[in-house]
């Protein structure tokens, strides 16, 4: 399977050159960023509003005064839908002055 050759197709060729198995759903957590926790748990009280049942996670991040927001969707590793979600969570996140920063897989 070929990939374009960005950062989104570089992870997912490197996934497949591992041996995970794209033909099964997977966890793949969108990790948004907030300065200000209230914002951050308007979102996640946004979420648990309109999405019920997404797992939502929120916590300190690594860096100092940044708060971090986990939106766990279960789905197939294609390149499209990751687009897709990541541009639906950075456009969501904006409204609460907040920013999408990547994604990852629970494997």
């Amino acid at each position: 399977m070929n990939f374009p050759n960005d950062e989104t197709g570089q992870v997912l060729a490197e996934m497949q050159a591992e041996g995970i198995d794209f033909t099964i759903v997977h966890k793949v957590v969108f990790f948004q960023l907030f300065e200000r926790k209230e914002d951050a748990q308007a979102m996640v009280a946004h979420l648990a509003e309109k999405t019920p049942d997404m797992a939502v996670t929120i916590q300190p991040d690594q860096s100092p005064n940044v708060w971090d927001v986990d939106c766990t969707v279960t789905m197939l590793l294609d390149y499209d839908a990751i687009i897709a979600q990541e541009a639906e969570f950075e456009q969501l996140a904006a409204k609460f002055k907040g920013y999408n920063d990547g994604w990852g897989v629970e494997v």
